[in-house]
């Protein structure tokens, strides 16, 4: 939604989504995985920086800490998902509209992110990877 006519509940819940569900959790992950030779995803839309900063931060942390965990933040554009039935969840129309003006990414697209990233050679780090439906303006 607009900045000068969107509703905050929307922008909060966008905002919730993206920052919790990118950190939920990484400390338990921290304690399992191994610290040698990993890879830690982190999944948000192009739109939502907050969490490419927080990234960002993890990385260099994970460097002070010596470990050889990559970080890594995936950044999609519009993707055909619930999100927008959610977001919009008392405008079903509204929601529907929001995929049907352009050809969306699909959730496949973002899964063959996620493999090219943890296949690469343990010494590459992907910092971040934006990609977003080409007719996509923003």
């Amino acid at each position: 939604e607009p900045l000068l006519s969107g509703k905050t509940s929307g922008w909060k819940t966008m905002m919730d989504v993206s920052n919790t569900v990118a950190t939920q959790d990484i400390d338990s992950f921290l304690r399992i995985v191994d610290t040698e030779s990993s890879t830690m995803l982190m999944h948000t839309s192009a739109s939502k920086y907050a969490v490419t900063a927080l990234t960002e931060g993890l990385r260099q942390e994970l460097r002070e800490a010596k470990t050889h965990i990559r970080a890594t933040c995936i950044s999609p554009g519009l993707v055909e998902t619930e999100f927008a039935y959610r977001l919009f969840s008392e405008n079903p129309e509204k929601a529907a509209a929001t995929y049907k003006s352009i050809k969306c990414l699909q959730a496949a697209d973002i899964a063959n992110a996620v493999v090219y990233v943890l296949s690469a050679p343990d010494h590459v780090q992907i910092g971040d990877i934006q990609m977003r439906p080409v007719e996509q303006l923003t």
